[in-house]
């Protein structure tokens, strides 16, 4: 039982990984591509992906985001980005 839930936390803190840094080069070509605004609010958005800093925020504040907040939070970012952002248009989406 125990091996099964590490292997689930593991499992989860790849996906986060993942997440993150699609958040972050996503940020960066925002940064370049189209405005430093939109670009550094998803760097910002990118920390609390990463399972360090999670580890962290727990420590400092108390609390930590939950995965499925994080999905929904991932999910309107790349709504917001894909469908009706200034990069979907430069892509030509």
């Amino acid at each position: 039982m125990e091996e099964r839930m590490s292997n689930q936390s593991n499992t989860w803190k790849i996906i986060n990984w993942i997440l993150g840094l699609i958040l972050l080069v996503i940020g960066i070509l925002n940064i370049w591509l189209v405005d430093v605004g939109p670009g550094m609010l998803y760097i910002v958005f990118s920390f609390l992906y990463y399972p360090p800093l999670e580890v962290l925020t727990k420590e400092k504040l108390g609390f930590a985001f939950p995965n499925w907040l994080k999905a929904i939070i991932w999910l309107v970012i790349m709504w917001a980005t894909l469908a009706v952002g200034d990069l979907a248009e430069i892509a030509g989406l």
